[in-house]
């Protein structure tokens, strides 16, 4: 019905209410501006039978309208969970293509040729050997890779666990719900009922021992179970180091696993091997939890959290705060959260399992900031514990993160102020209720007062004094002088105050840093340009492009919607700026397109509240339409007018 062009090009119409240009749909999905204007003829045809219609709009593209909101919901539930098994349908965006082949090969025992799997998805065989980078990438995070054999092809060679971990995460669909999306190539014959009584043994059996695991962390578990169930019809079976499996055999959790073992041999007439229930024990200590409700101080935080995480979570903390200043270091509710999620965090790294993540994109691209910290905590965590952890689990220690900064938002109360006027209690009111409709929620008004009256007040629980009269006697408080009337400059003057050290747009984006419309065609000819003009311009020193390339190591820094923000890991400039370079055409960056490239660098050593900057990068990757705005833009300010309007 909708092929997955279509399918994207209608996700990023639905996104946004002001039209989306032929360009910007062709660059997303890294084809012609032929190819969009066809989907979007099919898209059109299929949609406005459904209750909705894609205008063209003169000069500026395509914008969806919905006509009957029920008809089309009913639509799209049917696109969207349409179902079909995964060799059915030919993938046509490269994402798709490296998921097909990471399927391919590990689900097939025997070797596959190239040529083979280029006429099977309808590609040329160069095109087959680029997808093949990403897919052995995908594979060495297992340590798992393809083995080539002459005149045979290619091969997946690796641990059985590892094997199964992989499988885990690419062979199923990464929706939380399960239940109707198993392979058909890898279950042909495998009862819907009969997994409903598996999942229905997990959860009883973790009831009963008093194990709570969340949902997706039940899905795994459910996922793995089957996995471990098909590999073993096959002849596969895991080992395990003794010593490790020793360790697993002293746990409560492998008696569970014990149990549900030998409850699921029941249902699907199957022998499990010892070492698979420490597999299955693995999942139930990689992805232990408990509650947080009502644990507040040190004493019942000992009990939940041991010593060793405990400290753990205090060096995360202390490196964060030494980055990034976001003042969430005493938040008492996120070191509780991370102290919960790091015990079976680090027991999922120990013994090699990956935990699902289903939001990592949208974390990365509506909390970058809260990613970056994210990556910074992985890194206190590779220094403590000497092993890394991977982009899933940074996504989760994000959310904590995330969550702990919307905290701080919330307890930040609005500045206090007391006005004083010379001209009587009329004009005095109306500059009172001027700047309480003005700043709402911001500044906080706590009474108005005469000039003689004024040395008689506290200011002391004051943060500003507005005077439409000359002060000038010496207050412990700033003092801001107006207009009776307020005019549009003391409101701006206002505004300064309460914004403190946040910075204009003229601040952020300096025509100097601004290369716009350049020609280049890869990740590395933008870096090389951009760091060797910074150099010229003594802004950053000689090692500023391998300290870029240092944070790309950890996780791209490619957000999606054509942005990527290089930033080095630590605060490595004596000047804290934005410098940009837009480009012509989209270039790869990882596996993803880019156009708008963004390099970040913060001041060392720097107190200042950068939370208005990263709001703003955030704007800007999350809006389509203002990143093709200004990657069209030919001026400096055009640039800036996009993002003022």
């Amino acid at each position: 019905m909708l092929n997955a062009r279509m399918k994207h090009i209608l996700q990023k119409l639905m996104a946004i209410e002001s039209p989306i240009t032929g360009a910007y749909l062709a660059n997303v999905n890294q084809v012609t501006a032929r190819t969009t204007r066809n989907d979007v003829k099919h898209l059109n045809a299929i949609v406005s039978e459904y209750g909705a219609e894609i205008h063209t709009v003169m000069g500026k593209g395509y914008q969806l309208e919905i006509i009957d909101e029920e008809l089309f919901r009913h639509f799209l539930r049917d696109i969207f969970n349409e179902e079909a098994p995964y060799d059915s349908l030919v993938p046509s965006m490269p994402e798709e293509r490296m998921a097909y082949l990471i399927k391919r090969f590990l689900l097939s025992n025997s070797y596959l040729k190239m040529d083979d799997l280029a006429d099977e998805i309808y590609v040329s065989k160069s095109t087959i050997q680029n997808d093949l980078k990403y897919v052995k990438e995908v594979f060495a995070d297992y340590d798992i890779y393809l083995e080539s054999r002459p005149n045979h092809g290619l091969k997946v060679i690796g641990d059985e666990l590892k094997l199964r971990f992989c499988m885990s995460e690419y062979v199923f669909d990464r929706s939380d719900e399960i239940s109707d999306k198993l392979p058909a190539d890898l279950f042909p014959s495998f009862h819907k009922k009969d997994m409903d009584h598996v999942l229905g043994i997990i959860v009883d059996e973790i009831k009963t021992h008093d194990i709570t695991l969340s949902d997706i962390a039940i899905n795994n578990l459910l996922i793995h179970i089957l996995i471990a169930y098909k590999r073993i019809k096959d002849g596969y079976h895991i080992s395990l180091y003794y010593a490790d499996f020793e360790e697993i055999a002293e746990q409560k959790e492998f008696q569970v696993a014990g149990r549900i073992v030998k409850k699921v041999e029941h249902v699907l007439h199957v022998t499990f091997p010892e070492e698979e229930i420490a597999y299955v024990a693995i999942h139930l200590l990689g992805t232990k939890m408990v509650s947080v409700t009502g644990m507040r101080d040190e004493k019942s935080i000992d009990k939940v959290i041991n010593p060793d995480t405990y400290q753990l979570v205090g060096a995360i903390l202390d490196k964060i705060e030494e980055k990034m200043n976001l003042k969430i270091k005493r938040d008492k509710e996120l070191t509780i959260a991370l102290g919960l999620h790091l015990k079976p965090a680090i027991n999922r790294h120990k013994y090699g399992m990956n935990i699902r993540n289903p939001m990592l994109e949208e974390i990365k691209r509506n909390y970058p900031l809260s990613y970056e910290a994210g990556i910074i905590a992985g890194l206190a965590i590779e220094e403590h514990t000497g092993s890394g952890i991977n982009e899933n689990e940074i996504g989760y220690l994000a959310l904590h993160i995330g969550a702990a900064m919307e905290r701080r938002k919330m307890e930040t109360a609005p500045k206090r102020c007391l006005i004083v006027c010379a001209s009587g209690l009329g004009s005095a009111r109306l500059l009172y209720y001027r700047i309480k409709s003005k700043f709402e929620g911001k500044l906080e008004v706590v009474g108005t007062t005469e000039y003689y009256k004024l040395k008689q007040c506290d200011v002391t629980k004051i943060d500003m004094i507005i005077s439409s009269v000359p002060i000038p006697e010496e207050f412990s408080v700033p003092v801001l002088e107006v207009n009776s009337v307020l005019g549009n400059q003391d409101i701006e003057h206002i505004e300064a105050f309460i914004i403190e050290n946040e910075r204009s747009i003229y601040d952020y984006f300096q025509p100097e840093l601004l290369h716009l419309r350049k020609d280049f065609n890869s990740k590395e000819a933008v870096l090389r340009f951009m760091c060797d003009y910074l150099e010229e311009k003594s802004m950053v020193d000689p090692t500023f492009l391998d300290n870029l390339y240092e944070r790309e190591k950890f996780a791209t820094t490619a957000y999606g919607n054509l942005v990527a923000i290089p930033h080095p890991i630590s605060p490595d400039s004596d000047e804290t700026f934005l410098s940009v370079c837009t480009l012509k055409n989209p270039i790869s960056w990882g596996d993803k397109p880019v156009q708008f490239v963004c390099v970040l660098s913060v001041k060392r050593n720097s107190t200042e509240d950068l939370q208005s900057m990263y709001d703003l990068l955030g704007k800007i990757i999350d809006s389509p339409s203002i990143v093709q705005k200004l990657i069209k833009t030919e001026s400096y300010e055009e640039f800036v007018n996009v993002l003022l309007r």
